[in-house]
């Protein structure tokens, strides 16, 4: 009996449904990349395990797909380790090569090979599929999709002013609700500073980033079982309790921080990006969340994070200025602020809104029935001429009885069907059915491109 087919755990087949929206998404995001002059790249699906490994941490490194050595890969292995932790060297010997695990890493080994042939700064986009080893679960896949765009070699604000405007361009036209969450490294440097606990700001950025889940005093509990005194956590309350207006907020937590340099730097550095992206107009909410830290150990000065406001889901972008991107393949001195958009989020908050327009779902506008052998000739003229004119048709390719063929439009959601019988034939004409209201009109063959362009225009 032959074995069931079936596909690895955390992974998806997609149907040509499915396939439609997440395209829509995509040409969507890749549009926009290319409106504010960033440029695509890609990076091989693998790469040196050299290249990837201690990039991501212990944890990381562990989620990691590497791949075997071609051939006789146990060659030279005499006995396998016995002790915890000692594959690690045993992996060098079986395996060169791992799946990627995003695009970053690449992208920072990428710039370092190719600095001599790329103008600085440069503005790249990526949306290719990324592979970890992490346990499959809902919403979490082993093979999923990253559409990153970053400016390297540059320090200047604008460029985040400029992310800020890509990003709500990209959910306007997709007709998503969005607020856009924006802190700085060095804001949060200031609050640990502030509070006396500079050596904690891992300690204390990882429990706030948790406020809106867990609450107040779950986040007081966690700083406290993280050594922080009594005095420090008190002193955290009026920092996270400013509340107003965007501009009202930036001026509280200026007034609060007064007393550090970095603290001051990074609201500085808030306002401008703030002004001057609220000056240019955004559709979207712009909010100052002192709480957000995302990364932080990567992100050392604006840190972006993105929610949709009419579905309850995670962050759907999410990104931040970094620097010495490539100093761990010794170029350092290289700052860089980028984003990436949760592709498989959007199109969850995309199904759950049903904002996906027609046009987006129709790959072919009009079907031509089959009627016969000279029929199906005629039709393929037409059909020709409608191609070279931009619009996707095609021919049911078996002269089937006409109740099959419209199940298969309907089926597969074509708006318009055309049909060309004899009497069709003899006065050049063509009789076009609307499949959604179902009305037909016989139209003379020369004005077929007119009055699918003008029904397309409306549907």
């Amino acid at each position: 009996m032959a074995q069931k087919p079936s596909i690895p755990k955390g992974t998806r087949d997609f149907t040509p449904v499915e396939m439609a929206r997440r395209n829509y998404i995509f040409n969507t995001i890749r549009e926009v990349f290319g409106l504010f002059g960033y440029r695509a790249i890609e990076t091989p699906a693998m790469e040196n395990l050299s290249t990837l490994m201690g990039k991501y941490g212990e944890e990381g490194d562990k989620l990691l797909f590497k791949i075997l050595n071609s051939g006789d890969w146990l060659k030279g292995i005499t006995e396998l380790p016995q002790e915890e932790g000692g594959y690690v060297p045993l992996t060098y010997k079986v395996s060169e090569k791992g799946l990627r695990y995003d695009l970053t890493v690449p992208f920072a080994r990428f710039v370092v090979q190719h600095r001599n042939e790329i103008q600085f700064p440069f503005k790249r986009y990526q949306i290719q599929p990324v592979w970890r080893a992490d346990r499959p679960q809902k919403g979490r896949y082993r093979e999923f999709y990253q559409c990153d765009a970053d400016v390297v070699g540059s320090d200047s604000l604008f460029n985040e002013v400029e992310l800020l405007q890509m990003i709500d361009e990209v959910f306007r036209r997709l007709n998503v609700n969005i607020c856009i969450k924006v802190n700085n490294r060095k804001v949060l440097a200031g609050i640990a500073e502030l509070i006396g606990a500079s050596e904690k700001i891992i300690d204390i950025t990882v429990a706030i980033d948790k406020l809106d889940k867990i609450g107040r005093e779950a986040v007081n509990a966690e700083l406290a079982a993280n050594g922080l005194t009594s005095e420090s956590i008190a002193a955290l309350g009026p920092i996270l309790d400013i509340s107003g207006t965007l501009d009202e907020r930036l001026e509280q937590l200026s007034v609060l921080l007064a007393g550090s340099e970095t603290g001051t730097l990074g609201v500085k550095e808030l306002r401008f990006v703030c002004s001057h992206a609220m000056d240019l107009g955004l559709r979207a909410e712009l909010d100052l969340d002192v709480s957000l830290a995302r990364g932080l150990n990567y992100y050392t000065g604006t840190i972006i994070e993105v929610k949709a406001r009419d579905v309850q889901i995670g962050s759907i972008t999410g990104g931040g200025r970094y620097d010495n991107l490539t100093g761990v393949f010794g170029m350092p001195g290289v700052s860089g602020v980028g984003i990436s958009f949760g592709a498989d989020r959007i199109y969850d908050v995309l199904n759950a809104l049903d904002l996906y327009p027609d046009s987006a779902l129709n790959a072919t506008c009009v079907m031509f029935a089959n009627l016969g052998e000279n029929e199906a000739v005629a039709s393929l003229a037409l059909i020709k001429a409608l191609r070279a004119d931009g619009i996707a048709a095609e021919l049911y390719p078996d002269a089937s009885k006409m109740k099959k063929q419209m199940a298969y439009a309907d089926a597969t959601k074509v708006p318009f069907v055309a049909i060309v019988g004899e009497s069709e034939l003899a006065d050049n004409t063509v009789t076009l059915k609307n499949m959604c209201t179902g009305e037909q009109t016989t139209i003379p063959a020369e004005k077929l491109f007119e009055a699918l362009t003008q029904a397309t225009a409306g549907h």
